[in-house]
């Protein structure tokens, strides 16, 4: 019995090895934890809680009969964030490259079904060189095999991955088909093909780091929002999002203690310019919304024509969507559609009311924008925002011009509030190609042209390009101080927290992809 148990001892400090000391320990030369050690900076301390450790993979083609690793490259099993339960897979690359086969796909797939069946986040901390070759077609269904609980999963638990190391082929779905990415600088990678076989295939030369890297995915393709200095860094950045988020779509957002003091934010009536074609940074009206410290940007460096991030207003957890006038001047394009719709879709699968702020002059103009589908494009944040259920209030700035004003969170696509502050112009276009086109004739034949269409502009401007014309519809339910702003959104969304509203019944939607 004795010889059992050390036995068991022995197996079980060997898979806590991952594969042999001097394997960690190169990999702490280049800057990387080991899975292990990922896993205790992410939870809470003493909070983990192990499933599968014994396992090992059961091919022995191609010289791996020789060759057994107990939990076959990947840390799997739950503990705690700040209390609550969430489930973690860690891979580990130390074990033949963190590659992905049979053994090692159940023991992830398994713990994505205990998450579904216990409704608790999940979390993969990715650091694989892709499928296991040796092991064919099995390491295939492997993957196919999670990238189905992925789907399964969308919506009805939080998904979220963590780019660690070198990901490649299959490797790279099953984070895009979860919720967030976050990626570390300098040492994660992410590409379907690599630098070999795209210089083979089409001449290319690049490195790893310009294909897949952090920087490369977070400014170019959108497709990490997050970016980390290094692991520990990124494994805080994922502690912090889950503050924001339920537990699953059942439960509401999160909500902290919140004492109301005095909620004037003086400083939002000196925001805007006197120029409305001056641009001003709408993360300074952010800030001064929300509570201090609690704003969190999303996709920070992509599309930074739109801002979307999480913050808090007097305790309740929000997302946030806001027109950026400080780039391309706030207009819409396709990647600024696709990062909002987004995730306005995420907020809305799990439960976080949505603020958004206004100051859009319409969509980007172009061959460009026309030729990549900027139409259908846009019509995906047009979709987001109308089947989104949850508390929805808009606060318009500034413009509100033409389609782009009913595409952000206007009233005639669902949003329970909105508000404008004076310097709102809402209209079909800016007063002064409104006044060339409507009164063409009338410039043209004039003595003086110009006067005239002066003239006009300031007609036109004095009529439409102003909040009062859409309040007296009800398009806009009060026109506001910016400085009571806080105050207003505060008692807004309170108002709102028992919101209950059904889409019509259906299997689903389709939205435009």
């Amino acid at each position: 019995m004795q010889e059992k148990r050390n036995s068991l001892e022995q197996k079980k400090a060997e898979a806590l090895l991952g594969g042999g000391q001097s394997r960690i320990d190169s990999q702490h030369k280049k800057g990387k934890l080991t899975a292990r050690e990922r896993i205790d900076v992410l939870l809470d301390k003493n909070s983990f809680e192990e499933i599968g450790m014994l396992v090992t993979h059961r091919s022995t083609n191609f010289g791996l009969e020789n060759e057994k690793y107990l939990g076959d490259g990947v840390v799997t099993g739950y503990g705690k964030i700040d209390g609550r339960l969430v489930y973690v897979f860690s891979q580990d690359f130390t074990v033949m490259g963190g590659s992905l086969a049979e053994a090692h796909a159940e023991k992830i797939c398994k713990i994505m079904d205990l998450a579904m069946k216990n409704g608790a986040p999940v979390i993969g901390l990715n650091d694989s060189g892709g499928a296991r070759i040796q092991e064919g077609v099995v390491s295939l269904g492997g993957y196919a095999d999670i990238f189905y609980r992925n789907v399964q999963a969308s919506g009805v638990v939080p998904q979220i991955s963590a780019i660690m190391g070198p990901c490649a082929g299959g490797a790279v779905y099953s984070p895009a088909l979860t919720d967030f990415i976050v990626m570390v600088e300098n040492t994660s990678y992410m590409f379907v093909t690599g630098p070999n076989v795209v210089k083979t295939v089409t001449h290319e030369t690049v490195t790893s780091e310009e294909l897949g890297g952090a920087s490369t995915h977070s400014t170019k393709s959108g497709v990490t929002h997050f970016t980390a200095e290094h692991d520990v860094a990124a494994l805080k950045m994922i502690r912090q999002m889950l503050s924001y988020m339920p537990q699953n779509c059942e439960d509401d957002a999160p909500r902290l203690a919140y004492e109301m003091g005095n909620e004037k934010r003086e400083k939002l009536n000196t925001i805007i310019p006197d120029n409305p074609n001056q641009p001003y940074d709408i993360k300074e009206v952010i800030s001064e919304v929300v509570d201090e410290n609690s704003w969190l940007e999303v996709h920070k460096d992509y599309a930074e024509n739109i801002v979307v991030g999480f913050s808090r207003i007097a305790g309740r957890s929000i997302g946030v969507v806001a027109n950026q006038p400080a780039f391309l001047a706030g207009v819409l394009d396709i990647k600024s559609s696709n990062k909002a719709a987004r995730f306005v879709r995420f907020c809305d699968a799990f439960n976080i009311p949505l603020l958004v702020l206004e100051d859009v002059p319409g969509f980007l103009p172009g061959t460009d924008q026309e030729w990549n589908g900027i139409i259908s494009n846009g019509a995906k944040l047009l979709y987001a925002f109308s089947e989104a259920t949850v508390p929805r209030v808009t606060v318009i700035t500034r413009k509100a011009y033409g389609g782009a004003y009913d595409v952000m969170n206007s009233k005639h696509i669902g949003a329970d509030m909105n508000f404008a502050w004076p310097s709102a112009e809402i209209a079909v276009m800016g007063a002064k190609g409104a006044a060339e086109i409507i009164f063409k004739k009338e410039i043209a034949t004039s003595e003086d042209p110009a006067a005239k269409w002066k003239e006009k502009e300031s007609e036109y401007a004095q009529l439409f390009a102003n909040p009062y014309s859409a309040a007296e519809r009800g398009y806009v339910d009060e026109v506001i101080e910016p400085a009571v702003t806080r105050e207003k959104l505060i008692r807004a969304f309170e108002m709102l927290e028992n919101k209950a509203e059904k889409m019509p019944r259906k299997k689903h939607g389709n939205i435009p992809l």
